[in-house]
C-alpha cells in the first residue's frame, strides 16, 4: 500500500509518501516540501492573509499532483496550529477543499502531541520505559508522557517558534532585553506544564523531534543528516546554552550561511532555542536524545494499524481521514 501525508504546518507544507504493509518499516518513496511560515503569515486581526491562503492553495494543489503521479492509495491530509487558529481557518480549509478537492483535517495540539508520542515509542520500544516527549513548532509545543503508546499526559503550549519570533523579536539580531523577556515569558507559559509533568511520574527517556531540535542538536556537534536516521544524536542543555550565546549574536542571513541551519527558518531559530532550554531546564533534563519520527509517521502508523485491525483504539481518536482514491 503506498500512503500519502499531508502536513500542513505552521512553517511548512510537507508531502510525505511511503510504501507501508503489515509488520513492516514505512519506508519512504517521496518527499516534497513547501516552506509558507504559515504562522507569521497570520495578520494582527488574527486571519490568514490573502497572500498565505494563496500559497497554501498552491502547495496543496502541488502535494495533490504528485500523489496522483505517485499513485497514492490513500492520502491522509491535515493542518495544525497556523491553521487551528486562525480567525479565519475555516473559510480558508473550505476554500482549499473547492479548489483542489483535498479536505483537510485540524488536528488539537493534544492530538499533535499524541500522535508524535506513538512515532516515538515506535522509534524507541518497550525498553524505553517511561517516554517524555517534546517537540517545537512553529506555533506550538507540544509535550506527552507515558509508558504506553498512547501518552498518559499530552499537552500544547503556545510556544511556537515562529510565533514567538513575530511576537517577540522586532530586531535582528534581538536586543539581549528582548530575549530576557521572552525567556521570561516562556517561563511563565510552563509553570502548569512543569507541575503536571513532575506529577507524571520519574521519566527514563527524554527525547526531543522536530527541526527547531534537530538543527540545535547539529549545531551543538550532532551527526549531520547525510550519516543516516539510525545514529544517535543528542542534544545537551549546557551545549544549547552556548548556542544560545552564539547564535543570540547573528543575523539570521548569516546564521543560515551556517551548516545544517535552514535558511527558511534561520531567522526562528533563536525563539526555538529559548523554548528548548527554558523547557530543559523546567523539566530538570540535563539532555534529550534526538528521534527522527515525529507528527507524521504516527499518522501513518496509526493509519496502518487501524487497515491491519479493523478495530479503532478508543484512546487514539481518529483524526485523520482519507481523500477520496487520488489516483483514479
Amino acid at each position: 500500500m503506498r500512503l500519502g501525508v499531508l502536513d500542513v504546518g505552521s512553517n511548512t507544507v510537507h508531502l510525505l509518501v511511503v510504501d507501508a504493509r503489515r509488520g513492516g518499516h514505512p519506508t519512504p518513496a517521496y518527499s516534497e516540501k513547501s516552506v509558507l511560515r504559515l504562522a507569521e503569515a497570520v495578520n494582527s486581526s488574527g486571519k490568514l492573509s490573502d497572500k498565505g491562503a494563496n500559497a497554501l492553495l498552491d502547495a496543496v494543489t502541488s502535494a495533490k499532483d504528485a500523489s496522483r503521479r505517485l499513485r497514492v492509495d490513500h492520502l491522509l491530509a491535515f493542518a495544525t496550529s497556523a491553521i487551528r487558529e486562525a480567525r479565519n481557518g475555516e473559510k480558508v480549509l473550505e476554500r482549499v477543499r473547492k479548489e483542489t478537492g483535498v479536505g483537510l483535517s485540524v488536528l488539537s495540539g493534544e492530538d499533535e502531541a499524541r500522535l508524535t508520542f506513538l512515532a516515538v515509542r515506535r522509534w524507541f520500544g518497550w525498553s524505553a520505559g517511561r517516554l517524555l516527549c517534546l517537540d517545537i513548532g512553529g506555533g506550538s509545543l507540544e509535550i506527552a508522557v507515558g509508558v504506553d503508546e498512547s501518552p498518559e499526559l499530552a499537552l500544547s503550549v503556545p510556544l511556537g517558534a515562529g510565533r514567538l519570533t513575530r511576537e517577540q523579536f522586532s530586531d535582528d539580531p534581538p536586543k539581549r532585553k528582548q530575549i530576557v523577556e521572552l525567556r521570561d515569558y516562556v517561563d511563565g507559559e510552563l509553570d502548569p506544564v512543569a507541575e503536571s509533568v513532575s506529577q507524571a511520574g520519574d521519566i527514563d527517556r527524554a527525547v526531543a523531534t522536530s527541526k527547531t531540535f534537530r538543527t540545535l542538536a547539529r549545531l551543538s556537534g550532532a551527526a549531520p543528516s547525510a550519516a543516516g536516521p539510525r545514529v544517535r544524536r543528542t542534544l545537551t542543555i549546557d551545549g544549547l546554552r552556548q548556542i544560545i550565546e552564539f547564535i543570540s549574536r547573528i543575523p539570521a542571513t548569516d546564521l543560515a550561511e551556517i551548516e545544517g541551519v535552514s535558511a527558511g527558518r534561520a531567522h526562528q531559530l533563536l525563539a526555538g532555542a529559548v523554548v528548548a532550554e527554558a523547557t530543559m531546564r523546567r523539566l530538570d533534563l540535563a539532555a534529550v536524545e534526538i528521534c527522527p519520527w515525529a507528527l507524521r509517521e504516527g499518522v501513518i502508523l496509526q493509519r496502518l494499524d487501524w487497515l491491519d485491525s479493523g478495530i479503532q483504539d478508543p484512546s487514539l481518536p481518529e483524526v485523520v481521514a482519507d481523500q477520496e482514491p487520488v489516483n483514479a
